[in-house]
């Protein structure tokens, strides 16, 4: 595989997710590390009940290494290995996906489908939407997307950019299990700490990327990117996630409209700072434009990463 292949592959993937999205129907490697890590809990609460965070940390490590040196071996195969590459970093970013089930949520909530909407939204958040009004809908959907515009694509096109394949799957693999383990309950507060933390340091320097790069694409869109600049910083300093707060606090005021507030996750209220302009609700034009701010946002991100990070490939 060459080198000019290897620089174009980040610029492949994301066509290839822009045509046809996810590949649902395909052997998906995030399928298959569910299924290794459900494994792996039930023989760490089989043979470590008592050290939880030591099987955490190994089974993240061991993982995540395995992951990324399988992907970095198979897309060095002769003849089929630039396929499989290309296939791995396509099955690695998320961007229509989250894109088109935003819009999903959208349309249901135009069409007064309130209940089919927060069916919906369940799937793409882990709190719990059965209770939720179509405010609340709309809000949890624009923290939503604005925040997994960064884990979905920002991220992983960052280190598929810097690391090729290998890289992108050693972040996808810690994604995977944060979203599974990384969770603050009794169950998996410490199974769930270290890929937790290490999805944080991963994710640092993409959280930060992505909403520079979105409060450029909203002076670009004629949005309120002064006030986006002035206040994202502070704002995204008093969210719990260390990450999540930088994309959802640009997107919030960007598009004149509140993410946070109280949630509730598994039966229990938390509340949640407040982030954007006071009195800015969610409607439908507000989410049509945080869409496109997305979209655009990764399109730009995509074309910066590339030529920051792609292009350095040629050259050493």
């Amino acid at each position: 595989m060459t080198t000019v292949f290897l620089t174009l592959l980040p610029l492949l993937a994301l066509a290839l997710d822009l045509l046809w999205g996810d590949p649902a129907r395909l052997p998906h490697p995030v399928r298959g590390l569910g299924l290794v890590a459900d494994r792996l809990e039930i023989w760490g609460r089989r043979l470590m009940p008592g050290g939880l965070f030591f099987w955490g940390g190994l089974s993240t490590l061991i993982l995540a290494g395995g992951a990324a040196a399988l992907a970095h071996d198979l897309s060095r195969l002769p003849w089929v290995g630039w396929l499989v590459a290309l296939y791995l970093a396509w099955s690695g970013l998320a961007l229509r996906g989250l894109l088109d089930s935003g819009r999903a949520v959208a349309r249901q909530l135009e069409k007064g489908d309130l209940p089919g909407a927060r069916v919906t939204l369940s799937g793409l958040v882990s709190r719990e939407t059965a209770h939720l009004d179509a405010d609340g809908v709309r809000r949890a959907l624009a923290e939503t997307v604005s925040e997994n515009l960064n884990d979905a694509f920002v991220a992983p096109f960052f280190w598929l950019c810097l690391l090729g394949p290998g890289g992108l799957w050693f972040h996808k693999t810690v994604s995977t299990l944060d979203s599974m383990w990384g969770y603050r309950d009794e169950r998996y507060e410490r199974l769930g700490k270290f890929p937790a933390r290490l999805d944080d340091l991963l994710a640092y320097i993409p959280a930060r990327i992505t909403a520079l790069v979105m409060i450029l694409t909203g002076a670009l869109m004629d949005l309120d990117w002064r006030a986006a600049k002035a206040h994202v910083a502070a704002a995204a300093s008093e969210s719990e996630s260390p990450n999540a707060g930088w994309p959802m606090s640009a997107a919030a005021w960007l598009c004149g409209a509140r993410v946070g507030g109280p949630a509730i996750y598994f039966g229990r209220t938390k509340d949640k700072p407040w982030i954007g302009p006071e009195g800015g609700f969610w409607d439908g034009d507000k989410l049509e434009t945080l869409f496109q701010l997305c979209l655009l946002t990764a399109a730009l991100t995509a074309l910066f990463l590339f030529l920051g990070l792609g292009l350095l490939r040629l050259f050493i």
